[in-house]
């Protein structure tokens, strides 16, 4: 299997020739060369499978230069009850990702996916601890060290710096903005002493953090010179190990192939929800892909109207539910590469108009770029917003009604997959984080704390290790160059 550019000018690339890099070097992001295809008689074999298994099936087909009994042990070692221990009471921690149901409305039925059970409370941990042992598996066999420069909006973070710490050769420089995250999610990244460990509170955005990453990228010179890679969403790696828990909702919610699932995803920088829409491409018998925004509604503005537009800083909100604070979705373009039949002329002079223009459209109107927002349900997307006093009422709701405790990014999910589910149609929804890592928020809509997994009780008070910087690609530089010494 090889990897090309969306946007057509860089060489194709093996699985692990991509694994370390982010962003291909002319600015594109990797995606196979064609999605291979899941048969029937698979879905059937892998019923029965372990989670561990399941990935490593779904990976054998996208790792293919990975010996097949390396990938399978790396599989294994990653996910094990032991990684993804915290379990809501009555789930069973063996599943890895447990579904469970919350209610039905008139027929239609609504499942809630734990994806959020590993070591950092969120469902980035289900790619991010493949993606530390593929890493080092990788560097080990190089002989060689990485230095990982990434963005978070607050859960991204925490799971690589969890997931890299202590690693061989490695070492994280995390970009979050300041004071923008919840007191847990600072916490849990500032509160880690490992000395491969640098987080970096940057005077803005999650947008301006994640444009810093992408500047640093795209100076090639010293993106080499220092052994730059990335482990945002932007990574290929990350995104296709969460392609596994969409096979794995659709295998537990259903007995039999011909039967179709949908899915909600909370979603912002559009990873999670890109990982469905390959799931699909692959064959996985999906019916609607919802994506859920918060008051930040970039996508949902898109999906409704063709119109894709990005907000600057001034006009990203700070909201409740601060991981989907993104008004420029980078995996998005994964998505419109296929949705323009993969021509990465057209493409790369979207983005263009994006860079300069601040976004584009395809809404098919006298004077737009193009009609292809007539295709958007052809791939199965559907979209909805929530904003605060919605994610407080459905968080109130589905407590008081289903017993379930949920987090603010969730609930903007729940609050959707209602609007969007259909009779016959089971809706998963994909869960995001738990509800600890937000607790401001539960404590206003419930009156009282979230609960707290062992040994998360007092993590707020622990001492924090961070350094502030302005928007400014080259203090960051500065910063790794200084702590490589190269």
């Amino acid at each position: 299997m090889k990897y090309l550019s969306t946007r057509g000018q860089a060489a194709p690339q093996s699985f692990s020739e991509i694994l370390l890099g982010g962003l291909a070097p002319d600015g594109g992001l990797y995606l196979p060369e064609h999605y291979p295809q899941v048969s029937g008689a698979e879905l059937d074999a892998w019923r029965t499978l372990s989670y561990a298994e399941l990935a490593f099936e779904i990976l054998r087909k996208f790792a293919t230069d990975i010996p097949e009994q390396d990938l399978r042990a790396l599989t294994a070692m990653t996910y094990t009850p032991a990684v993804y221990c915290n379990a809501r009471p009555g789930d069973d921690a063996t599943q890895i990702t447990p579904l469970r149901k919350l209610e039905s409305l008139g027929g239609a039925t609504i499942l809630l996916q734990s994806l959020s059970n590993g070591p950092t409370l969120a469902f980035k941990d289900m790619a991010m601890q493949l993606l530390g042992n593929l890493f080092e598996y990788i560097l080990t066999k190089q002989h060689a060290e990485l230095n990982i420069l990434g963005a978070t909006s607050g859960d991204t973070g925490s799971a690589a710096e969890y997931a890299m710490r202590g690693k061989k050769g490695i070492r994280v420089f995390m970009l979050s903005p300041h004071n923008k995250m919840s007191a847990f999610q600072r916490a849990q990244m500032f509160s880690l002493q490992d000395q491969n460990i640098f987080n970096i509170a940057v005077e803005g955005v999650f947008d301006d953090c994640q444009d810093i990453v992408k500047a640093v990228s795209n100076d090639h010179a010293f993106k080499a010179r220092q052994k730059i890679g990335t482990v945002n969403s932007i990574n290929w790696a990350r995104v296709v190990a969460q392609v596994v828990y969409y096979f794995r909702g659709y295998l537990a919610a259903t007995t039999s192939n011909d039967q179709k699932v949908s899915f909600t995803v909370p979603s912002g920088n559009f990873g999670n929800i890109c990982a469905g829409h390959i799931a699909r491409m692959m064959g996985l018998p999906i019916d609607r892909l919802v994506a859920a925004t918060n008051e930040n509604d970039v996508l949902d503005e898109f999906f409704r109207t063709g119109v894709y537009r990005v907000r600057k800083s001034a006009e990203t909100w700070h909201t409740s539910s601060p991981s989907m604070d993104i008004s420029k979705a980078s995996n998005f373009e994964r998505f419109i590469f296929d949705l323009l039949d993969r021509d990465a002329t057209r493409l790369r002079a979207l983005f263009r108009k994006v860079e300069h223009e601040g976004g584009f459209d395809l809404s098919g109107r006298a004077g737009s770029d193009g009609d292809e927002h007539r295709k958007v349900g052809d791939f199965g997307f559907l979209s909805g917003k929530s904003v605060h006093q919605d994610r407080l009422a459905t968080i109130r709701d589905v407590h008081a009604n289903c017993g379930v405790m949920i987090d603010t990014h969730t609930a903007d999910g729940v609050k959707v997959a209602r609007e969007c589910a259909v009779p016959g149609v089971p809706m998963i929804v994909l869960e995001t984080a738990l509800p600890a890592k937000f607790n401001e928020t539960i404590r206003e809509a419930l009156g009282h704390d979230a609960d707290r997994p062992a040994g998360f009780e007092n993590i707020e008070s622990l001492p924090q290790r961070f350094t502030v910087m302005p928007v400014d690609a080259a203090q960051v530089k500065q910063m790794i160059a200084e702590h490589t010494g190269l």
